[in-house]
């Protein structure tokens, strides 16, 4: 069983007949919306199809929700694309019409830009293809030289180098992206561009304004956000290293450190970690990654992240299916690898809640007696959670009643969904009837150790205190 989870990004390429349903059958997890992208009503058409092949299928996956944010982008050129050559004088002009770009001047949608930069500043634009130097700023206009020359065209991103743009992590668009979202029942919320954890914060009182309780990811891509990070981690459910932008702002050299240490501070924060961008790019056009891109997959799981992501690969690439198959295929591959089944997570530290308790020595007793599998009873996904943080090679299964805790743990590495409601059950009779589950599905033999966590009150959320060691076939069964 493949344990760290994909994550595919739907676009045209997904919108053409069959292709969500393949991307099912190939073990997509969670599916992502980008909202950068196409209309309300193409996001809520995907929602649609994703939900109905999920309850044909008996299904869970989750749906990611993700926000625009603030990506600054130079505006558009009367004849585009244009060339800069090293050396040319070029000059970006908040005060500009939008169409009004020529090989001398540009409009920016970030009307503050002046404000944000300084003579000797590096502005990068098109992920890093174009370098300007700044040279002056002189009211609206910032003016620069060519550094790094090429081709380009209409509505190109802008970095500064270093970070340092102030713009607000939520616009106006979010926000109402945002509702859109929570309409269309997405279970994670996607923040482009956080600087803070106040940027999250925001978002989540307006889910809360909402009635909504969808977790939030917040993407890192900002200078900004590495050097808060542990504040933004606190805050969120998940964090997302966006390695375009952010690669962009530290520098491509700095990414791969970064990128590690990202990781493992998540888990050992108890939050879900998604690694993306460019994972597989190639695949776009062809239909084998390259083996550095297999070595990029390979190496975020060896360091721990829950989940993987493809983004134009599957939105607008030639085939997304097969993207998707490669992926799992190099994921199962490196789950193999002893160092992604050992852990020390959290061993030295003390435990705060009886259920996180609970889910630390399951974790400890599966590990250290060769359990075959993990049953958790829950009604959030948290303890499953926490048990996801242990790295091992057994499945944790999450048997619940509630659809929206079904489709969150689909994120996190190593938990599968099992649709189970324990309040039609006899409390008595509820190890037997998971044992016969998961015996029924394959993963349970006679003679196999099974882990069972619940709480004594069923159906209460945050009230798992109870382990159940049982053996397969044994009528024996010893609790601890």
């Amino acid at each position: 069983m493949r344990r760290t989870k994909i994550i595919a990004t739907t676009g045209p390429a997904t919108d053409k007949p069959g292709v969500i349903d393949k991307l099912f059958q190939m073990g997509v997890d969670v599916f992502r919306l980008n909202y950068s992208h196409q209309t309300h009503a193409d996001h809520e058409r995907r929602a649609e199809e994703i939900r109905k092949i999920s309850r044909e299928k008996e299904w869970a996956v989750g749906i990611i929700a993700d926000l625009q944010g603030p990506k600054i982008r130079i505006e558009q050129f009367k004849n585009s694309p244009i060339q800069l050559k090293e050396g040319d004088e070029f000059t970006i002009d908040t005060r500009l019409a939008a169409d009004q770009g020529d090989k001398h001047t540009v409009g920016v949608t970030y009307k503050e830009l002046p404000r944000d930069v300084r003579p000797g500043d590096n502005l990068l634009i098109d992920d890093g293809h174009i370098v300007l130097l700044v040279e002056a700023v002189e009211d609206t206009r910032v003016i620069c030289k060519v550094i790094t020359g090429g081709s380009l065209s209409n509505n190109k991103g802008i970095n500064r180098k270093g970070g340092g743009l102030s713009a607000n992590a939520l616009t106006e668009k979010d926000k109402i992206d945002l509702e859109h979202a929570v309409k269309i029942g997405a279970d994670f919320i996607a923040i482009s561009f956080a600087r803070g954890a106040n940027d999250v914060h925001q978002a989540r009182k307006m889910l809360d304004d909402l009635g909504n309780k969808a977790r939030i990811i917040a993407k890192i891509e900002r200078t900004e956000a590495v050097e808060n990070i542990e504040a933004i981690i606190e805050a969120s459910d998940a964090i997302m290293i966006a390695r375009g932008d952010l690669g962009v702002e530290i520098g491509d050299a700095a990414l791969p450190p970064v990128q590690k240490r990202l990781i493992k501070m998540a888990r050992d924060m108890d939050r879900a970690v998604i690694t993306a961008t460019q994972m597989m790019e190639s695949m776009i056009e062809h239909q084998i990654p390259t083996r550095a891109e297999v070595f990029d997959v390979a190496n975020a799981v060896l360091d721990g992240t829950d989940a993987v992501m493809l983004s134009a690969e599957t939105s607008i690439g030639r085939y997304p299916d097969r993207a998707v198959e490669a992926m799992s295929r190099i994921c199962e591959e490196a789950e193999k690898q002893r160092i992604v089944q050992v852990s020390d997570h959290r061993i030295n530290q003390r435990f705060e809640a009886i259920d996180e308790a609970i889910a630390m020595a399951t974790m400890y007793s599966a590990n250290h007696m060769g359990a075959k599998a993990i049953a958790a009873l829950t009604e959030t996904g948290s303890t499953c959670l926490w048990m996801s943080r242990i790295s091992s090679n057994i499945p944790i299964f999450a048997f619940t009643r509630h659809a929206s805790t079904r489709r969150r743990v689909t994120l996190y590495r190593g938990v599968y969904p099992v649709k189970f409601d324990i309040t039609h059950t006899d409390p008595l009779a509820a190890n037997r009837e998971i044992i016969d589950d998961l015996m029924g599905m394959g993963y349970l033999h006679d003679g196999d150790y099974i882990i069972i966590t619940k709480g004594d009150l069923l159906g209460k959320r945050g009230g798992t205190n109870n382990m159940k060691i049982i053996k397969v076939g044994e009528a024996v069964e010893h609790s601890l």
